[in-house]
C-alpha cells in the first residue's frame, strides 16, 4: 500500500492540535486538575502542531515537491530531477479528498501537468498537455495534430545525453511549438509507436510525455479527468545524477517551460 503523506500531515496536525486544544481547554476548565508540570505528550504537540499546520497548508495549497522517476520527460525533465508544482493553478482542492472548493484556472497546452494516474490514482504521474476537452488529437508518422492541423516541429540535432539522459543518444532532437509553447522533444524513427486520432470528452485532458516514444501516456490509457489534476510544474530546485554520483548543478534553478 502506498504511503499517502497528505493523510498523514492531515491526522498529525489533527492529533497534535486535539491534544494540544485539549489540554488548554482543560486548564481553564478545571485549573486544578491541570496544575503542576506540562505532560510531556501536551509538550510534544504543542511543539510540533505549528510546524505541520504550516507544511500540510504549504504543501496542500501552495506547492509541493516532487522528484522524477523516469525518463518520459526528457529531454525537458530527467530522472533525478526534483520540482516544485504550483498547487492552486488549476484550483484549490481541499488536501486527501482533493475536491475543489475554489477555482483559479484550467490547463492550457503545453502545461506540464502533474496528476493522479487515472488507471491507479495513487500514483502520480507528470506529463504535457497537448489536447483540451473538445479537442481532436491525432499522431500519425510520429507528428502531433490539434483539430486536425499539424503542430510545428523544427529539427534541431542529433540528441547527445549525458548523465541520465545519455540512454536517449542518436535520438532526433526536435523543437515543437503548441500554442506558443516551445519545448524539445526526443523522437525515435526506428521505434514503433501507437497512432490515432482522438476525441477529448469535456472535463478531460490528453497528455503526452516530451520523449515521444518512451512515454506511457494519454495514447494508450486515455484521458486525464479534471478531478485527477494535482498542479503545474515550474520549476527544477534540485538535480542529482544517479550515473555520476552528484548533484547536477547546471540543471538547478531552471524554470520549466
Amino acid at each position: 500500500m502506498d504511503f499517502d503523506f497528505s493523510f498523514f500531515l492531515v491526522m498529525a496536525t489533527a492529533v497534535t492540535g486535539i491534544i494540544w486544544g485539549g489540554y488548554v481547554l482543560l486548564r481553564r476548565v478545571r485549573p486544578n486538575v491541570a496544575a503542576g508540570k506540562e505532560p510531556v505528550i501536551v509538550e510534544y504537540a504543542r511543539s510540533f502542531f505549528p510546524i505541520v499546520l504550516i507544511v500540510l497548508l504549504l504543501r496542500s495549497f501552495l506547492v509541493e515537491p516532487f522528484r522524477i522517476p523516469s525518463g518520459s520527460m526528457m529531454p525537458t525533465l530527467l530522472i533525478g530531477d526534483f520540482i516544485l508544482v504550483n498547487k492552486y493553478a488549476y484550483g484549490i482542492r481541499l488536501p486527501v479528498l482533493n475536491t475543489k472548493i475554489i477555482e483559479v484556472g484550467k490547463p492550457k497546452r503545453g502545461d506540464i501537468m502533474v496528476f493522479r494516474f487515472p488507471k491507479d490514482p495513487t500514483v502520480d504521474y507528470i506529463k504535457r498537455v497537448v489536447g483540451l476537452p473538445g479537442d481532436r488529437i491525432g499522431y500519425y508518422n510520429k507528428q502531433l495534430y490539434v483539430n486536425g492541423k499539424p503542430i510545428k516541429q523544427t529539427y534541431i540535432a542529433e540528441y547527445q545525453g549525458v548523465g541520465q539522459g545519455s540512454v536517449m543518444t542518436g535520438a532526433r532532437l526536435l523543437s515543437e511549438d503548441l500554442d506558443g509553447v516551445t519545448h524539445d522533444i526526443l523522437i525515435r524513427e526506428d521505434q514503433p509507436s501507437v497512432q490515432g486520432e482522438f476525441t477529448i470528452p469535456e472535463g478531460h485532458y490528453f497528455v503526452m510525455g516530451d520523449n515521444r516514444d518512451n512515454s506511457n501516456d494519454s495514447r494508450y490509457w486515455g484521458t486525464v479527468p479534471e478531478s485527477h489534476l494535482v498542479g503545474k510544474a515550474f520549476f527544477i530546485w534540485m538535480s542529482w545524477d544517479w550515473e555520476n554520483g552528484g548533484i547536477a548543478f547546471d540543471r538547478l534553478g531552471t524554470i520549466l517551460n
